[in-house]
């Protein structure tokens, strides 16, 4: 279901605008504007952009979210106050899952309101997660076991603060730290208190001012790398005496 007509006439009325004021502002013709109020039109992409930049919130939320049921103050701001989610569907519409790989990670916090960086990523489709826009991440380090190095996180975009819940795992995008795994382990009306399932690092605050894109850990990809173990009879031959020499060195301590 689409709520662009919804949210016009709602986001219109907020402002205590006209027709006219709004088509005016928007550079489009009133009548023209008018058949996307009423239902008749669904604005197409050009004139999306239009109206997401006038309003400052994504065309993502425009068309797939009811805003008066929704708190707008609630919702994370990006630079000059925009809410920005490229979306990529395949033939049906359906959402596609980009991948956003160890080696251009960097060029997300550049790139991550940049449809052509998001076109050029590869995809891939997993209908069994459901609805939402889904986005696939890589982890570095070791804070959040079992998750590795060649592990990637899927996440659901987080389009409202409120949705955030102690103790769930989410993917930080922030504009300091950039691609970050961390469990939520507290929130204030300023920042959000971050933990590490590996409990050798201590947790920190993100400053709510700081986070770009928030996404909700839906499920992990992850590639197991080790190949099983050949054993000959050298190799074999050479485990025992090796452990024949550890056991007489230990005795010998004694």
């Amino acid at each position: 279901m689409l709520y662009i007509s919804d949210n016009l006439k709602w986001l219109r009325s907020k402002q205590n605008l006209s027709q006219q004021e709004v088509a005016d502002g928007m550079a489009l013709p009133v009548d023209r504007y008018k058949k996307y109020e009423y239902g008749k039109n669904t604005p197409p992409a050009e004139t999306l952009v239009v109206i997401s930049r006038y309003y400052h919130i994504s065309i993502d939320l425009l068309l797939t979210v009811d805003l008066r049921k929704t708190s707008i103050d609630n919702l994370i701001r990006l630079e000059d106050n925009r809410i920005i989610l490229p979306i990529t569907v395949d033939q049906k519409g359906n959402n596609l899952i980009e991948i956003i790989p160890h080696k251009a990670q960097a060029g997300y916090l550049s790139g991550y309101s940049d449809a052509e960086y998001i076109e050029n990523l590869q995809q891939i489709a997993l209908p069994f997660l459901g609805s939402g826009k889904m986005r696939a991440f890589p982890i570095n380090g070791d804070s959040m076991p079992p998750h590795t190095n060649q592990s990637f996180i899927v996440g659901k975009y987080v389009e409202n603060l409120g949705e955030i819940k102690m103790n769930k795992t989410y993917i930080l995008i922030t504009s300091n730290e950039g691609i970050t795994y961390k469990r939520l382990g507290n929130k204030t009306d300023d920042s959000l208190t971050v933990v590490s399932d590996n409990m050798i690092y201590s947790p920190y605050e993100v400053k709510l001012s700081d986070i770009i894109e928030i996404w909700e850990y839906v499920c992990h990809i992850g590639r197991d790398d080790s190949t099983p173990m050949t054993l000959d009879s050298e190799t074999i031959k050479g485990m025992f005496l090796e452990l024949k020499k550890e056991i007489n060195e230990i005795k010998q301590e004694k």
